[in-house]
């Protein structure tokens, strides 16, 4: 059976200005098996075959989301930045796993242009250009014409509605606090030191959570949200930003929010009880699309279920409408299950 799926672009008001450039496309892409399918994943080196392509069409997702590290290329030289994202977009498994996909994505460190780059890398704004042109974002795209890659879609299939919000963790992010006394590498800001998102983007993710009346919202982070233990890159690194973000979850009665992040070369779920929130508040990490934390033994995450995995993989969300329920799964090579997490949304 058929089903219509609609997708609607919106931007928020950002400095008293407002683009509008409000989008529809509509697909006729088979629903398979009453789900409907988004596959995501991050951390992909050009260099490297990638060999999942594959196995993640094989799953049909009607929609692909870029985590972050979407190519590796730590430069200046926008020449050299742009002529890797070609290597990785003339990829024949991949021009063919796009084929009959809608694309989104983010950005992280690799890809933005610095290893742990934030708001003071000097060639971000032609950066944003070359991940958007990646992308195949169009040119009227309200992320041309303003800072940062963050953006939001609507997808409806028969009257059901996701909202993803693709947030930028890289373009406004401030100045990190480097580990003293450990072998961590960052510990976290004091509390009210700085920000991942910015004044502007977090104006923005209120506007459009406060708006949202679809049945399940997903948060785009190229990195973790809930894991901050580890001492690399993560939320946790500005706590306070953490809090403020699990409060504006409650306050708008978001309905069915999760995040997904990628960055860390492994894959792992996280589930937190947010004090106001009706249900748990889960970080679904899929990273090493190319290339694993093969080294990986353990760390710190007092919110982990189940194992991390630490071979190659990708993440999939399989919505349920008519039972309220999000069936995510981490798979690998030859599209192999490795597991499962599944959250039920208790309102509608």
């Amino acid at each position: 059976m058929k089903k219509t799926v609609l997708i609607f672009s919106f931007l928020g008001l950002i400095s008293c200005k407002t683009y509008d450039t409000t989008s529809l496309i509509e697909s006729q892409k088979p629903v398979q098996n009453e789900y409907y399918t988004i596959a995501f994943g991050s951390c992909d080196n050009q260099k490297i075959k990638n060999e999942l392509w594959s196995a993640i069409d094989n799953n049909h997702p009607s929609v692909w989301i870029w985590g972050g590290d979407n190519v590796y290329s730590d430069t200046n030289t926008m020449g050299f930045l742009k002529s890797n994202y070609e290597i990785q977009k003339q990829d024949p498994d991949y021009l063919r796993f796009i084929e009959d996909k809608i694309i989104l994505g983010t950005w992280d460190d690799h890809d933005y242009g610095a290893n742990d780059g934030g708001e003071e890398y000097p060639f971000k704004r032609e950066s944003q250009q070359l991940l958007l042109d990646f992308l195949g974002t169009s040119t009227n795209a309200p992320e041309r014409k303003r800072d940062g890659v963050y953006t939001a879609k609507i997808i409806v299939v028969n009257g059901n509605k996701i909202k993803i919000f693709v947030l930028d963790s890289r373009f406004f992010r401030t100045s990190l606090t480097k580990a003293i006394h450990s072998k961590k590498r960052f510990q976290p800001n004091k509390y009210g030191e700085g920000t991942v998102l910015g004044t502007a983007q977090w104006k923005w993710l209120e506007k459009e959570l406060t708006s949202s009346d679809a049945q399940f919202n997903v948060i785009v982070s190229s990195i973790q949200f809930l894991s901050d233990k580890h001492g690399f890159e993560a939320w946790g690194n500005f706590p306070h930003e953490i809090e403020k973000l699990e409060k504006l979850i409650v306050s708008t009665k978001a309905k069915g929010t999760f995040i997904i992040s990628g960055d860390r070369h492994i894959a792992t779920f996280s589930s937190k009880n947010v004090t106001g929130l009706s249900y748990p508040l889960v970080d679904f990490t899929s990273s090493g699309l190319t290339h694993i934390y093969t080294s990986f033994t353990s760390e710190e995450n007092p919110y982990v279920k189940g194992k991390v995995v630490k071979e190659l993989n990708f993440g999939l969300l399989k919505f349920d409408f008519k039972n309220n329920k999000v069936i995510m799964e981490i798979r690998g090579k030859e599209n192999k299950f490795i597991q499962e997490y599944v959250q039920v949304y208790s309102e509608k």
